[in-house]
This record gives structure tokens, C-alpha cells and sequence, in this order.
């Protein structure tokens, strides 16, 4: 294949097989981003087996994070056998069984469609647009003296703000598939989704698709200019000991967005909740700012790093896997006396 065709190829097969592999991470994080503020308990340590809710109420843990109180403030909280019972999701490891046991192993690939419908063409359109930035087009814009760091980290920012604004009104719809929904008994489909998206573009305008760009924005564009910057030097280094290849890459890759991904989790969060607000709050303010105070006043720091395991634990081998075949797929399809993909 001609380079740009290899290079084609390579990105769209490493978009599906991220997408395919970490679509259950992303559920999970979204979940855990979502689901409604920690109520006060009753009881910090309830006794053995004693329930802590509303009066004339079963002790019945209702085991979806799907599921809100039947109860306005309704808290339950119950101790079994040494393990503590709660409304909410505690974490990781929960939220999937949670998730598992209400909507079974598909609930876990919910949004997968709509996640392959965004993630393989804006995945595509932007590794493409990155390697033409900081290959071609800033190299010879760009004085020599510059840091070398720069032409990638230039690339990767101007790269993820074009593409982030083309597809923010499917990453709205992506975002509210995969978020907790009101009730168990009315579950999020894509037609329940599309049809609320529908109503708010009628009422409040096309623009509305794009709420949430801006927290978008300030998480995936200094995600992506941190990200590309690691991953050229730590890729350097490798190959200044003379190691190259795919395994170089994923290495790289896993650990430049491990490292970006820590740094910018709390605009991960902010995105999420902005656009989970507008489909569930239409008339509640979305502002980045009040919200950022909002939720630091009512649940603390800790929940803008809500979700980071999941976040990371997805990451670290989809930026693998992702840069991996691009490099691996690209350089296997290319011609042999073009080969040169980077």
C-alpha cells in the first residue's frame, strides 16, 4: 500500500479493536461519574444486620446502580455478614458488578455502536491529522531552535481540538447511553436518547449539541498535547538505546496516557456531568466554573477524580493498543521502499 493508505488501515484497526476492548471502562467510569451525590448516613458504623432507612421500609439493597430511592433522601444501609450494603456504587470493582447483575454482560458494552460510530472515524481523521501536522506541516514552520518537544505537543493540541469539535454532538449522545439512568425500570436505549436529544435541539437550537465541548475541550486537548509530547521522548529514549517497534510503541503509548490521564481527570469529570445535566437538567446551568464549585462544595475533591481507576485502567492499553497498530499495522502494510511510518 501507498503510505497514507497503510497509514489509513492502521488507524481505523487499532479505533475498533480500542473501542471493542475498552467500551466496558468507559461505562463503568461513566457510571461512577454519574450516579447521584453520597447522602449522609445515619450511622457511621450501623450495627450488625440493622437497617438504617426509612421506617416501614424492607432492607433490600437494590443492586443497580441503575436504581435511585423510592424515598426522597431515603438512605440504605445494611451490614451482611461483615460486608456493608449500600445505594451506591463503592468504586471499580462494584460498579461492574452492579452494572453485571441489573443489565447483564451487554450492559457493560453499552454505547459500543454509537462509541464505534464516534471512535473509528475521529480516531482515524485524528492520528491522520497529528502525524501530517508534526511530520509535514510544522516541521517546515517552525524554526529549528524550537525544543523538539514542541512540534508534538503543537500537533496533538491543534490535532484533538479540529476533531473533538466535529464529533461533541455524538460524544453528547455516546455520553448519556452509557450514564445512570433515572430509574431501573426505564433503562437508556439509543432511541430514548436520539428522541430526548431531538426534543432539546427543537427546543433550545442546534448550538445545544455542543454543551459540553468546552470541558471536552479542556480535557482531551491538554490530554492529547501532554500525551503526544511523553510519548515522542519516551519513544526517543528507546530508540536511543537502540530499541524500536511495536512493542515500543505500546510501551510509550501506555505510559505517556497513564501520566496524561492523571493530570487531566477532574475536566474528565466536569465533561461528564455537563453533558449528562443536559440531557437529564435541561433548564440547570452547565457553566464549567459553578459547576467545578458546586461539586467541590458538595462532595469534595475526591469526586473529580471520580472514575480514575476505570479511566486509567482504559487508558493505558488503548493508548497502547491505539499507537501499537498504527505504527505496527502501518509499517507491515507499506510498500517497502516507502516504508516510513512514525
Amino acid at each position: 500500500m501507498e503510505p497514507f493508505e497503510a497509514k489509513l488501515v492502521a488507524a481505523a484497526t487499532g479505533a475498533t479493536l480500542t473501542a471493542l476492548t475498552m467500551t466496558p471502562f468507559d461505562v463503568v467510569k461513566t457510571r461512577l461519574q454519574t450516579q447521584p451525590p453520597r447522602p449522609q448516613q445515619l450511622f457511621p458504623q450501623p450495627p450488625f444486620n440493622t437497617c438504617c432507612q426509612a421506617a416501614n421500609s424492607g432492607c433490600v439493597r437494590r443492586m443497580s446502580s441503575l436504581a435511585r430511592a423510592t424515598v426522597e433522601g431515603e438512605i440504605v444501609c445494611v451490614w451482611d455478614h461483615g460486608v456493608y450494603r449500600a445505594e451506591r456504587v463503592n468504586g471499580f470493582f462494584d460498579a461492574v458488578r452492579h452494572v453485571w447483575r441489573a443489565e447483564g454482560m451487554s450492559g457493560l458494552w453499552k454505547g459500543t455502536g454509537t462509541t464505534l460510530l464516534i471512535g473509528v472515524p475521529s480516531a482515524t481523521c485524528y492520528m491522520l491529522t497529528y502525524d501530517t501536522l508534526c511530520h509535514s506541516v510544522l516541521p517546515t514552520v517552525v524554526s529549528p531552535s524550537v525544543p523538539s518537544a514542541l512540534i508534538p505537543l503543537s500537533s496533538g493540541i491543534l490535532a484533538r481540538t479540529m476533531v473533538s469539535s466535529l464529533a461533541s454532538p455524538l460524544e453528547l449522545v455516546r455520553t448519556n447511553l452509557q450514564s445512570t439512568p433515572i430509574s431501573a425500570d426505564t433503562p437508556h436505549t439509543l432511541q430514548s436518547v436520539l428522541t430526548s436529544v431531538r426534543a432539546l435541539t427543537k427546543a433550545h437550537g442546534v448550538r445545544y449539541l455542543w454543551r459540553g465541548l468546552g470541558p471536552t475541550l479542556w480535557r482531551d486537548v491538554p490530554f492529547s498535547g501532554l500525551y503526544w509530547a511523553g510519548y515522542e521522548s519516551i519513544k526517543s529514549a528507546f530508540e536511543r538505546r537502540g530499541k524500536s517497534g511495536a512493542t515500543v510503541a505500546f510501551a510509550s503509548g501506555a505510559v505517556s496516557g497513564t501520566t496524561a490521564a492523571l493530570l487531566t481527570s477532574p475536566f474528565d469529570v466536569l465533561k461528564t456531568r455537563r453533558q449528562s445535566i443536559v440531557m437529564t437538567s435541561p433548564g440547570r446551568s452547565t457553566a464549567s466554573l459553578p459547576l467545578l464549585l458546586e461539586i467541590l462544595h458538595t462532595e469534595g475533591i475526591s469526586a473529580l477524580y471520580a472514575g480514575i481507576l476505570p479511566r486509567i485502567v482504559k487508558i493505558a492499553p488503548a493508548c497502547g493498543i491505539m499507537i501499537a497498530c498504527y505504527e505496527g499495522v502501518g509499517r507491515f502494510l507499506t510498500k517497502p521502499d516507502t516504508r516510513r511510518i512514525s
